[in-house]
């Protein structure tokens, strides 16, 4: 099953009324022309609207909120002059995405600056600071106390520095939640209360999910005026990027690893994220493809902080092309050229399948994403597919040698598993250690009941 949209012409940073400063700096990294989701937020949000965005990950939602942030705190007669305090703020749900806001928020104002000295005759560039978790705070406090005029951070680290006296988020005049639904699931909603009710209640509030559940809708009516909501697709059967096609059919899931492994040869396929449900399932997919010579790496929650990184960075600079992934540990892989996404296993909601397969199809590139559906998982497929209105409830079945699969991916008839010799994951030993563990678990249980079978016939002798 194959679905297909089309991508539509685009305006310019420029036409669309931002800062020559900011418009040149996106320029000097190659980026000029707008999204759908950047030119309906950026007319609104540079005339301080509060707004809520509702667009999946890949659609450009650091830009769309990023650029009038930005913008106003930089030119905008609205906005107190900056001084060092903190007068932007985005709360992301994790690390990784944390730092590629960052990323790409300084990316955005290496041509801003702010006034400074007795007289505001001297300027200093624009700052932006990552606030997270899992680190030491010295180097963020040291950050803070050097003044700063953006802070991007997760909710718990930001609200430690706050009890702590040491991040005042009093000033904050732009305040931003990236991936509100995510920040739900992880229930951060109580902290993200906390930390917006310490704002400026005179802020601009921009709001941004890619579903829009209960306690989210509660949240805007709690904590923003009149807030206007744009969308960057036309409908919610518009689950995917405009360059995006989707791949849908049953896998036996004895036949699994076989399917996937082809798929993984599949001319043309470039960077690739494999989703699995389950620590362990993202385990033993890694070491079944590394055994059969894929360069591939995996994040999941099994492993530390820093191996999660080191894996990640493998991604990106393609020392591996292939990351297995787990749903939350994948926040933050924000790499716009990934050519396939492959649901090993069915998402467990729609949600989470409009998160997956927005890692691929992004900034203008083309884009597949594959999703393989265990015959005893067709009911869960069924659910997806009937929120979304994707039109296929029934899938067909295809085997690794089927002529349908092969024809579906371009393969030749005597494709086989085998890319290579066997190679060890990428990242750490962590990165399989859920699959190890449960194998340990099984040998030795079975040395266990075949000593007590020994014992039992020597007891009978």
């Amino acid at each position: 099953m194959r679905m297909v949209a089309v991508e539509s012409s685009r305006p310019t940073f420029r036409s669309l009324g931002v800062a020559a400063e900011i418009v040149d700096a996106l320029t000097d990294q190659g980026i000029d022309r707008a999204f759908a989701i950047q030119e309906r937020t950026l007319p609104l949000a540079l005339t301080g609207k509060d707004l809520i965005g509702q667009a999946r990950t890949g659609m450009g939602k650091t830009l769309g909120f990023g650029v009038p942030m930005l913008d106003r705190l930089f030119d905008d007669a609205d906005i107190t002059e900056l001084d060092g305090t903190v007068r932007g703020l985005v709360v992301v749900p994790t690390r990784e995405l944390c730092l590629q806001v960052a990323e790409d928020l300084t990316g955005a104002s290496t041509r801003l600056t702010a006034p400074v000295g007795p007289g505001k005759d001297a300027t200093r560039p624009f700052r932006v600071t990552a606030i997270y978790g899992g680190v030491p705070f010295e180097k963020q406090t040291a950050a803070l106390d050097a003044g700063t005029d953006v802070v991007v951070g997760t909710p718990g680290r930001l609200l430690d520095l706050s009890r702590q006296n040491l991040l005042d988020l009093t000033h904050v005049e732009v305040l931003v939640l990236d991936e509100a639904d995510e920040m739900l699931d992880q229930g951060f909603l109580d902290d993200v209360k906390a930390i917006m009710a310490q704002t400026s209640p005179n802020r601009q509030t921009m709001l941004f999910s890619a579903t829009m559940p209960g306690p989210i809708v509660a949240l805007t009516r709690s904590f923003m005026h009149r807030p206007v909501r744009v969308r960057a697709d036309n409908s919610s059967a518009q689950a995917t990027h405009a360059t995006t096609t989707q791949i849908v059919f049953q896998s036996h899931r004895l036949d699994r690893v076989s399917v996937l492994a082809r798929i993984l040869q599949t001319p043309g396929r470039g960077r690739t994220i494999v989703f699995a449900r389950t620590k362990r399932s993202a385990a033993m997919v890694a070491e079944d493809l590394a055994g059969l010579g894929f360069r591939v790496g995996a994040v999941h929650g099994d492993m530390r902080q820093n191996d999660r990184e080191r894996s990640l960075d493998a991604f990106r600079d393609g020392s591996v092309d292939i990351m297995v992934a787990t749903d939350v540990a994948a926040r933050g892989i924000d790499v716009e050229d990934v050519t396939h996404v492959i649901n090993y296993q069915v998402p467990e909601d729609d949600k989470t399948y409009v998160h997956r397969i927005g890692r691929t199809g992004r900034a203008g590139h083309s884009g597949v994403a594959v999703t393989l559906v265990d015959w005893d998982d067709l009911t869960r497929w069924q659910a997806i597919d009937d929120t979304l209105n994707l039109g296929h409830p029934t899938p067909p079945r295809w085997f690794s040698t089927s002529p349908e699969f092969l024809a579906e991916f371009d393969l030749p008839e005597d494709v086989t598993d085998r890319v290579g010799r066997a190679v060890r994951v990428q990242g750490s030993a962590a990165a399989t250690a859920p699959a190890r563990r449960d194998r340990d678990r099984d040998r030795n249980r079975d040395r266990n009941n075949h000593g007590g079978r020994r014992d039992r016939k020597a007891a009978r002798r």
